[in-house]
């Protein structure tokens, strides 16, 4: 008779627990990065009652099981510019006030006092950070720093195209027979100096070049002369395609030395092939113009803000528009992560049953994504849980009233043995 009691008992505190998870569930219904929770009962072991005719009785059940799901959550777009979001499997990784390695989904990351990418409990987020402009991901991880303030040292240019056309119609020593295009390049100080490319038609397939700078950016020229830097010769073929230079030899030297401002000599290769050795310059019958040009110089710049770009990577921007990586953000992979156990903040420590975590970049070894300025969600799903906590307190009163009346068959018992 006694067994009753036992097992609507073990029933009762069972869904009691399981009462506890729905509600810890609710309570973290706008944590950032939190899984839900699911509560598996299972039966206790059953007694035999002996004899040919034997059958079991159950014991009740056992206390339940919490099982952590990790399901992915829905994304928030829009949150704080460092902010991430992983669209996949894995984790931040996170290092607590030991140094030791925790794990979390929650991606609500700021900068500390000492300019270091934190999380909402400030623990340091670990990955990596650009040296001397060089971000390497293949070294160990580290604490990643967010610079402030910095300036972006200005880059002389080197290399300069035009991706342009030539009008074969144009006859020699008419308006259309010279065409002019400017292009801007930076010396080592930052300061910037406008070349200019005239092109003549010479001859038929066959144009002159001559590449100016103005007088006053040299300390030897004269201010609104210009001085010649280099000159040459471009022919085509019957069908347009540049003859010479050919491609082996398809780089024209613009050399502009004694600047006037003191800074270094500039030693420019102005490339007429692109990287798969196409000509960038054309001569067809069609108006001469230029449709790209580029150059790969740079003013000083100073820092305007840093963000959480697409991938995980820290991406300064700075006031020329110029935008450059100077972080990334690690990712753990983990074989079996409901093993790993919940320590508050969002964050899991890994247990002596975890997989040995595997970090690497996002998108890798079966990482997922991540996605900047974005935060996920909580996968706790209110309709579901309502529903859970309704089934549950439908079978905690159940279970009570096979309490009340087991206690109503022992009354009837002793008032039998009183008579």
């Amino acid at each position: 008779m006694f067994t009753a009691f036992s097992t609507a008992l073990s029933a009762l505190d069972a869904n009691s627990v399981a009462v506890d998870a729905v509600g810890n569930d609710l309570a973290n219904l706008n944590s950032s990065g939190y899984k839900s929770t699911e509560v598996a009962f299972s039966d206790m072991i059953s007694e035999s009652l002996g004899g040919i005719n034997s059958f079991q009785l159950g014991m009740g059940t056992s206390r339940p099981q919490t099982i952590r799901e990790f399901k992915q959550g829905t994304m928030q777009t829009g949150a704080g510019q460092l902010d991430a979001a992983i669209q996949g499997q894995g984790f931040f990784v996170v290092n607590d006030s030991t140094g030791n390695p925790l794990y979390t989904r929650d991606g609500t990351f700021t900068v500390d006092t000492d300019g270091y990418l934190v999380d909402a409990q400030g623990q340091k987020v670990q990955g990596w950070t650009a040296s001397d402009g060089v971000l390497n991901t293949s070294g160990a991880t580290g604490n990643i720093l967010v610079p402030s303030g910095t300036l972006l040292q200005p880059t002389a240019t080197k290399n300069v195209s035009l991706t342009m056309n030539l009008d074969s119609s144009a006859t020699v020593g008419s308006t259309a027979g010279t065409f002019s295009q400017p292009l801007t390049v930076y010396d080592s100080l930052g300061n910037s100096h406008t070349l200019t490319v005239t092109f003549s038609k010479s001859a038929e397939n066959t144009w002159n070049y001559a590449v100016t700078v103005p007088g006053e950016d040299l300390a030897s020229g004269t201010s609104g002369t210009p001085s010649q830097v280099a000159s040459g010769t471009l022919t085509f073929d019957s069908n347009g395609n540049l003859l010479t230079p050919p491609s082996n030899s398809g780089t024209v030297a613009l050399p502009v030395t004694g600047l006037a401002d003191g800074a270094a000599d500039l030693n420019i290769n102005w490339n007429l092939y692109d990287s798969s050795s196409t000509p960038q310059v054309t001569q067809v019958d069609q108006t001469s113009a230029v449709a790209a040009n580029s150059q790969d110089g740079n003013a000083a710049s100073q820092l305007s803000e840093v963000i959480m770009g697409n991938g995980g990577q820290l991406m300064a921007q700075y006031s020329d528009g110029e935008q450059i990586a100077v972080g990334q953000l690690a990712v753990a992979q983990i074989r079996n992560p409901n093993s790993m156990t919940a320590i508050g903040g969002n964050d899991f420590r890994a247990s002596s049953v975890t997989a040995t975590p595997v970090v690497g970049t996002a998108g890798t070894g079966g990482r997922g994504d991540i996605v900047g300025e974005a935060l996920e969600q909580s996968t706790v799903d209110i309709s579901q849980e309502f529903t859970n906590l309704l089934s549950l307190q439908e079978a905690y009163q159940a279970n009570s009233r096979v309490i009340t009346s087991e206690n109503t068959l022992l009354q009837a018992t002793v008032n039998l043995i009183q008579e």
